[in-house]
């Protein structure tokens, strides 16, 4: 990882440079060889060190100096996109606190999309070279597979199958059930029983311990292995998927230094949360403006043709159950809802929903409104 590390701080380096002679060029009328003349302050120095240290913290908050062997290239892709955008940001904001005229927008946006386009180019010439050392026996690191169950057995065959990852199957370690013969039959080695587990990791060469082990029946076992592996400064990894959940995805996270599993299914979360409700708040209040001529022509016409309302308002169930009123333009007759009754033998599909292809409550401009879908306007307020 140190040459990541090194490579990181060059390439922010030459970032830095590069965004300051585009900036050099396009907004200040001096010339460059006269601004590489200009003295350097020992305040600006000391600042540039801080910028170079706080880039490397942010790079390593992101996980970016971690092992990535298991990881597919696009994750470490967005993770430096990210890192790259809050260390732009953290350079802005010493800008504005030390009032350097020189961190212009244009030399924020140089500077981030050198800093990003070198960094994933460095990272994926890094990735593709220990790629090429690995099928070469270099950089190799022994895992050693507790437990002997199917899905143990299909990680270590996935493993075995991709040796641009590195991974050297040492054997697997359980103790004697039903299915043991099943597992002999593949023809892998079976090295140690749970007992034996303390005296293999203390002779031979284990950088890895890999747990697939049932969690309710083995909960005490796992635990104890974790615990000899601490002892021994061996890395440990088990599958995420401890509950065989089909939909739901997880992120670790902290509570003070308690850290747990959470578990989501369709939302999203973490950072592209407040992103997208900026994006939705900028966008809905812009379409709304553009469109407000429009939509008030429309409520007229609504009104005109029809007594009511010209927005249909109905609560509705969201997220988490969390109710909300839906505003749309009204398409049918007012008391279309108590008309509902009378048209029950005329439903068309099963079920709570009630739909009939020439539905009488619908108004005639109910009816351009519905296949337009310009009804569906009014949900910008709701966005």
């Amino acid at each position: 990882m140190v040459f990541y590390k090194l490579s990181d701080m060059l390439i922010m380096i030459g970032s830095f440079m590069t965004a300051t002679v585009i900036v050099s060029h396009r907004v200040y009328t001096i010339p460059f060889n006269q601004f590489l003349h200009m003295r350097i302050k020992v305040v600006n120095f000391v600042l540039f060190v801080l910028v170079i240290l706080l880039w490397h913290f942010i790079f390593s908050m992101f996980g970016l100096y971690n092992s990535r062997r298991l990881s597919a290239m696009e994750h470490e892709v967005r993770d430096v996109s990210k890192a790259t955008f809050w260390g732009t940001i953290s350079i802005y904001f010493l800008s504005l606190v030390f009032r350097i005229d020189m961190i212009h927008p244009i030399f924020l946006a140089s500077f981030w999309a050198v800093s990003t386009g070198a960094t994933i180019l460095a990272r994926m010439i890094m990735r593709q070279t220990l790629k090429w050392m690995r099928i070469r026996g270099r950089n190799l690191r022994h895992l050693l597979i507790v437990g002997t169950n199917p899905r143990a057995v299909a990680f270590a065959k996935k493993i075995e199958s991709e040796p641009e990852l590195g991974y050297v199957v040492s054997g697997f370690v359980d103790e004697d059930w039903k299915g043991l013969g099943e597992f002999k039959r593949k023809g892998y080695a079976l090295i140690a029983d749970f007992e034996g587990f303390l005296e293999y990791i203390r002779n031979n060469v284990v950088d890895e311990v890999f747990i697939s082990l049932p969690v309710k029946s083995y909960y005490q076992e796992t635990a104890r292995i974790i615990r000899l592996c601490e002892s021994q400064g061996i890395l440990v990894k088990h599958l995420s998927n401890v509950y065989e959940t089909k939909r739901s995805k997880f992120k670790l996270e902290y509570l003070e230094d308690e850290p747990f599993v959470a578990r989501y299914t369709g939302s999203i979360n973490g950072w592209q949360v407040p992103i997208k409700r900026v994006l939705d708040i900028i966008l809905s209040s812009i379409m709304l403006i553009l469109f407000l001529p429009f939509l008030l022509v429309m409520a007229v016409i609504i009104k005109m043709t029809s007594p009511g309302p010209a927005l249909f308002i109905q609560e509705r169930v969201g997220l988490n159950k969390r109710r909300f009123r839906l505003y749309k333009f009204r398409t049918m007759v007012n008391d279309a809802e108590q008309k509902q009754a009378e048209l029950e033998d005329l439903n068309e599909v099963m079920g709570a929903a009630f739909k009939i292809k020439n539905d009488p409550r619908i108004t005639p401009i109910g009816k351009f409104l519905r296949k337009t879908s310009v009804d569906e306007l009014p949900q910008l307020i709701n966005v």
